[in-house]
């Protein structure tokens, strides 16, 4: 038998979802029929699926230690030494600067250098953070960028702030902005509302049904045009997969250095210019929900790296910086 005690970060979770990250290798057939025959209580009573389970509860596993150890979530341990450069920290979140070629999380079979361990790292060298002591809490991000995109990322430390970033982001109250240039002429903003497919090669595409895909919304802001460029500011409402390229590409507009959506002929241009990525970058992050007390009408800029603000400057003749504190949203 092992008895398990709630903690803070698990306070408030459905008995079955805690029970599915406790034993991350269980499948919930599993789950339910322990609990069905009193295998699994709490504080000493038969316990349903969808019971909300407390701080100080005690949850009861009348299971073999082999059994338990077979299912039992692992404890992830990072080969990473690097920490992550931080752009803003508190007591409940911590928001991070994401440079070019880093991943969001983990996301192969062989290990790859990633943003979220590098925070945990740093959470647990902090000792703000043992993964000892959690069941199944782990810090995570909110939001992610793809590999070749730049910008701040929205950690939560805790399960209380976790669940109320998800919320804000989901009724809007957390907006983000992002920078790109894009071959193409802009002559004044325009928003792009399409259902978002996947298509061959992990590729989206809007949907030729309505009601298949998902809804994605974005605004676009022009700030500058020249030539065959434009440079724009993004509003992202809804977080598709690949959302920005993918609704740029359905206006004949693409990123400059965009490999999977942009054009070859532009992209070979700027990589002799020394660009290697694609131009688009997260740049703002503005949070108006009145449950992050510390962050309530707060704003966070991340300028670009050196490499895009050259390559701005450069075709606009214009201080990317000073345009983008100037006209930081829209």
């Amino acid at each position: 038998m092992r008895e398990i005690t709630v903690n803070k970060n698990d306070h408030g979770r459905r008995l079955d979802r805690f029970l599915k990250i406790y034993f991350e290798k269980a499948p919930l057939s599993f789950i339910y029929k322990n609990l069905r025959k009193k295998n699994i209580t709490v504080n000493g009573k038969k316990a349903k699926p969808e019971d909300i389970i407390k701080e100080g509860d005690k949850i009861k596993l009348f299971l073999a230690e082999d059994t338990i150890n077979k299912f039992k979530k692992e404890i992830k341990k990072s080969k990473n030494s690097k920490l992550p450069d931080i752009l803003y920290e508190d007591e409940d979140i911590i928001l991070v600067k994401k440079p070019v070629n880093m991943l969001t999380h983990n996301d192969s079979k062989s290990y790859q250098d990633n943003a979220l361990d590098r925070m945990v790292d740093y959470l647990i060298a902090k000792k703000d953070y043992n993964p000892r002591l959690e069941k199944s809490f782990r810090p995570a991000f909110v939001n992610r960028l793809d590999r070749n995109t730049s910008g701040i990322l929205i950690g939560a430390k805790n399960l209380k702030s976790l669940q109320i970033l998800n919320e804000a982001i989901k009724n809007r109250e957390i907006k983000k902005y992002y920078v790109t240039i894009v071959a193409g002429k802009v002559n004044k903003d325009f928003d792009v509302f399409i259902n978002l497919v996947k298509g061959k090669n992990n590729v989206m595409k809007k949907s030729d049904e309505n009601k298949e895909g998902k809804r994605s919304i974005t605004k676009f802001h022009l700030l500058k045009n020249k030539g065959d460029y434009s440079l724009l500011s993004v509003n992202l409402i809804t977080g598709r997969t690949h959302q920005i390229r993918a609704s740029l590409k359905e206006k004949n507009l693409f990123i400059i250095g965009d490999r999977k959506y942009g054009l070859e002929k532009v992209n070979k241009i700027f990589r002799e210019k020394g660009l290697d990525s694609q131009f688009l970058h997260n740049y703002l992050i503005t949070f108006e929900s009145d449950k992050l007390k510390n962050l309530k009408g707060k704003k966070f800029i991340y300028l670009p790296g050196k490499k895009m603000t050259n390559i701005a400057e450069e075709i606009f003749d214009v201080n990317l910086g000073d345009l983008l504190n100037e006209k930081n949203n829209f």
